[in-house]
């Protein structure tokens, strides 16, 4: 049930009326009007932004709750969540007056909320970005780690999240914004991991009315106009459905299936089509007694309507990792409009509706639920990445990649189904299986056929790991352009294997990462400890080590070199005074009056790096890199002006020098990486010599980082011996 609380006030007796019947009478009962009397008499005085009295918010959270069958501590909790934060009460008094269980609770979540409130107020204040980047950060982490230690925590915060997007009109528009932004990449996907879907569904919607209000409120319309069809289509499907279970001794409860904006904006940009044609696919659902039932339902389904091929899916057979079963299908119904059918059992639908909460319905009413710890055993790794991931920027990025992404379901040659997200490669498979088979990992088949490790893997692949007891893992593992590896799971346990290595060999071979890297941008004269200051280090060794453990990656190295200025040469230039901005070519060029400009060749600067104009006779100005050779070798100073590179997006061409032997196929192989970066190739240039081929290509490139993931692939390509950026 979805109980909208914005409009409405609500009081005690609507919450006592949804909790389950054991919890309405005795202590259960007691308990929650205790809770709700002290968190009145704490919010007292207290208005929301709204105007409205605050009390209505814990109320609305605690009812929330109470609609998914959460017990009397959660619900207690709920009432209480916010009067540690708000007023003068303390824990200890919440351990005294209730029990420790719900004091506990209301720390959890007063904790997340102080942290949340701190990121807040950073985005508003004149904190720096990298501040209040990692203060974000760090309060994800705090809260994913809460609930791997107590789910009821997070359940709780989903809902208090819930009712504060309900509510969020009253906030100016960039606050609004800002709190839907974080709901959709952070608070929808975690309802959607602990399987609540009908929270899910509701704060993607609700993002969604705040981040694109026009698409939405387009939409809207859209299906309120559509709606009186859609309903009496809906509703003649189940009829004929009905009647023909009814011929075979079938019952069962048929329904429409709700759609919801932001599951068909997403439809409309994936399949890449317009609203009618995603809207015209209608849903029902089937919810029957049993499982063998499901299936033969299904057979009626195939029989009554023509099944549309590959739109066919067994959650029952393979649960989703949250716990979710149905069947899926899609056929052609009588009217030539495709029918959308899921078919679930009674306890199938509870878990759908209320995902790990449901545990708590069975918990509550005293029936055992043994496969609650199995259904959220991916939370407990929680605790383990914790340990591992000490940044909570890559904690709170590792989580976004292995639990919020989309999943695909894979085979061990025996049948077991291994779960892992959308992207993931054979490399990522093997970890999951054992961190040994991951290390001795040398190749991959897939369905019975040879594949290259950076082979992404589908829905239904049958990967068998090929292992070898010499092999170790491959720092090309680590490296992001070439994507071998999708999971942080994979990722933290190459990482380790070679923090376990002799460090005199990690700091050889990461001197030799940094120097392949700079040799490839093409500015080998930066020095390693310019680049390890960069990074924070003062002792380039330990820099060389980090890169070496995989702790510090190509890309990353790129990124830090793109806000490299040599603060040396700064001095060199003169002061210039204040004056208008004008704009010429997408470069800023301060001072000049509209002289025109041009890119030296000499040093081909790149957007991202640190440039400087040089004023030439007859010519306008000729922008160089700021540590070229002429700009460091120029005596009259007073020539050189302040420029950058402007805010619109850009692109420079960039020339890239290729060796490789020669073999067939050999260019075609390299256009192709250069066309999956998006990138132009203006020019090519190509000679040859006994068996070594030589290519001049002219890429028309958008940042250095961009630069350095085009030139790694290609030199990750077989034959290639080098590729790098070619200047003067």
């Amino acid at each position: 049930m979805q109980t909208d609380t914005s409009r409405e006030t609500i009081d005690l007796s609507d919450i006592l009326k949804r909790v389950s019947l054991a919890q309405r009478d005795g202590d259960a009962r007691a308990l929650i009007e205790r809770a709700y009397a002290l968190a009145e008499e704490a919010h007292e005085g207290q208005d929301r932004d709204s105007g409205v009295p605050y009390i209505q918010h814990p109320l609305s959270v605690a009812l929330l709750l109470a609609d998914i069958g959460m017990g009397p501590d959660t619900i207690a909790a709920g009432l209480l969540h916010d009067v540690v934060e708000d007023t003068g009460i303390g824990l200890d008094e919440l351990a005294t007056t209730f029990n420790p269980d719900i004091a506990a609770l209301v720390d959890g979540v007063t904790k997340l909320e102080q942290m949340e409130k701190q990121q807040v107020d950073d985005r508003f204040t004149d904190i720096s970005t990298e501040d209040s980047v990692d203060r974000e950060a760090e309060s994800l982490r705090k809260m994913f780690v809460a609930m791997a230690e107590d789910i009821r925590v997070v359940i709780i915060k989903l809902a208090d999240r819930l009712h504060n997007m309900r509510t969020l009109e009253p906030l100016d528009e960039e606050r609004q914004r800002a709190f839907a932004r974080e709901t959709q990449e952070i608070f929808a996907p975690l309802a959607s991991s602990l399987g609540v879907w009908q929270w899910k569904w509701e704060l993607e919607d609700l993002s969604f009315r705040y981040l694109d209000s026009e698409t939405y409120h387009w939409m809207k319309e859209l299906i309120a106009e559509r709606r009186p069809d859609r309903e009496d289509s809906i509703e003649h499907y189940i009829q004929v459905l009905r009647e023909r279970m009814a011929d075979e001794g079938f019952e069962a409860a048929i329904e429409g299936r709700p759609k919801h904006m932001y599951s068909i904006y997403r439809k409309m940009l994936r399949k890449n089509v317009p609203f009618e044609q995603v809207y015209d696919v209608r849903g029902i659902r089937v919810i029957t007694e049993n499982e063998p039932e499901c299936y033969r339902i299904l057979g009626l389904v195939h029989g009554l309507w023509k099944p549309i091929p590959g739109e066919f899916d067994d959650y029952i057979a393979t649960p989703k990792d949250n716990g979710y079963q149905s069947l899926h299908t899609a056929v052609i119904a009588d009217d030539g409009k495709t029918l959308e059918v899921q078919i679930r059992t009674r306890e199938m639908d509870r878990i759908a509706e209320y995902g790990v909460a449901a545990h708590w319905r069975y918990k509550n009413s005293g029936k055992p639920d043994p496969s609650f710890d199995t259904k959220i055993a991916w939370m407990r790794s929680l605790v383990e990445w914790q340990r591992e991931l000490t940044d909570a920027s890559e904690f709170v990025d590792a989580m976004k990649t292995d639990i919020f992404q989309d999943r695909v379901y894979t085979f061990t040659p025996k049948g077991d189904i291994i779960d892992l997200p959308a992207g993931a490669t054979p490399i990522d498979f093997a970890y999951y299986i054992h961190t040994e088979v991951g290390h001795r990992c040398r190749g991959a088949k897939v369905n019975d056929r040879w594949v290259g490790l950076d082979y992404q893997l589908r829905t239904g692949d049958r990967v068998e790991v090929i292992t070898d007891k010499q092999a170790s893992p491959s720092r090309d593992w680590l490296n992001p352009a070439l994507n071998y590896v999708k999971t942080s799971r994979a990722r933290s346990k190459i990482r380790r294997w070679f923090r376990e290595q002799d460090r005199e060999k990690n700091i050889t071979q990461g001197r030799e990462v940094v120097d392949r890297e700079l040799k490839h941008l093409g500015i080998e004269r930066i020095s390693h400890e310019k680049v390890a200051h960069l990074f924070g280090y003062d002792s380039v060794e330990d820099f060389h080590a980090a890169v070496g453990f995989g702790d510090i990656n190509t890309q990353q190295i790129a990124g830090k070199i793109a806000e490299l200025g040599a603060q040396e040469e700064k001095q060199l230039l003169p002061a210039q005074p204040p004056s208008l901005t004008q704009s010429v070519e997408g470069i800023q060029v301060q001072g000049t009056g509209g002289l025109m400009t041009r890119l030296a060749k000499c040093c081909s600067p790149l957007p991202g790096e640190e440039i400087v104009g040089y004023v030439t006779r007859g010519k306008g100005v000729t922008v160089h890199r700021r540590d070229c050779l002429n700009i460091l070798r120029v005596h009259d100073k007073d020539r050189l002006i302040d420029v950058d590179w402007g805010s619109e997006p850009q692109t420079v061409p960039v020339a890239a020098y290729i060796r490789a032997y020669d073999r067939t196929g050999l260019l075609h192989e390299i256009a192709g990486e250069i066309s999956n970066e998006k990138i132009n190739m203006a020019a090519v240039n190509v000679s040859r010599e006994k068996n070594i081929a030589t290519l001049y290509i002219t890429l028309e490139i958008s940042d250095i980082a961009q630069l350095s993931r085009v030139l790694t692939k290609i030199e990750s390509l077989s034959n290639v011996i080098e590729a790098k950026r070619h200047i003067g």
